[in-house]
């Protein structure tokens, strides 16, 4: 297995294709991921994420914390957690100044975040827990925040409107703000002086398996169906 620097087409195709939420993060560092028969299987990325206050919590300032956005595959590859463990260490060459990695397992998606368990990142609990996180629901489907601000543009703006009677008025009467479980948060330190702090704040990992999460081994794509929608599908969605 081998990791390089993705282009903004693998990027592209990786996120839409293979990961659920079917959009692609702005400002990225990403690698391509490649088996030992040099096929291709996806990318793994890491950005500023979207919470700007990110290095706050931990008194670091902004670039020294960064977020693990995606890890879009297609099954093809023999270890996730190889591929994880590898773009770490090229993470760590490529923004030397990042002391620490945050990433997030989708408590909406039944994710526990075993790979981060299986590559040594620390607990430290849930956030967001039954809140919103800009995506919403139209005509019974989930579509994030980022296609809804495409959507409010394509329009000319909200034009006084509030994001909701923007939504009723020309997409759906019962549209509705997602509420969301929450997510699991993650930590791994990439400078050594971190691991104090990582290890005070860790907590047992979360091990209960959701009943109605089918077991995903390494091998298989790192995806869930029935989750976001892309700019594409919603606009023949709601046409």
């Amino acid at each position: 297995m081998r990791l390089e620097k993705a282009s903004h087409k693998a990027i592209v195709y990786a996120c839409m294709n293979f990961h659920y939420a079917k959009s692609i993060p702005v400002n990225v560092t990403g690698y391509s991921v490649f088996n030992d028969e040099n096929k291709w299987c996806g990318v793994i990325l890491y950005g500023s994420g979207a919470n700007n206050n990110l290095a706050n919590e931990f008194n670091l300032k902004q670039g020294e914390v960064i977020e693990l956005v995606r890890m879009a595959l297609n099954g093809k590859h023999s270890s996730t957690s190889k591929a994880l463990s590898i773009s770490l260490k090229l993470i760590n060459k490529s923004v030397p100044l990042c002391k620490l990695i945050v990433s997030y397992a989708d408590i909406d998606q039944n994710h526990l975040g075993i790979i981060y368990q299986a590559t040594n990142f620390y607990y430290v609990g849930t956030s967001m827990e039954n809140s919103t996180d800009s995506s919403w629901i139209i005509k019974g489907k989930r579509f994030h925040g980022r296609v809804i601000s495409d959507l409010v543009k394509n329009k000319g703006g909200l034009n006084g409107l509030t994001r909701k009677e923007f939504l009723k008025k020309y997409f759906d009467i019962n549209a509705h703000e997602y509420i969301t479980k929450g997510k699991i948060k993650y930590i791994y330190p990439l400078d050594k002086s971190m691991i104090p702090l990582c290890k005070s704040l860790s907590k047992p990992y979360p091990k209960k398996q959701p009943a109605e999460l089918p077991h995903m081994g390494e091998g298989e794509a790192i995806q869930l169906q029935g989750a976001f929608d892309s700019t594409v599908p919603l606009n023949k969605t709601l046409k």
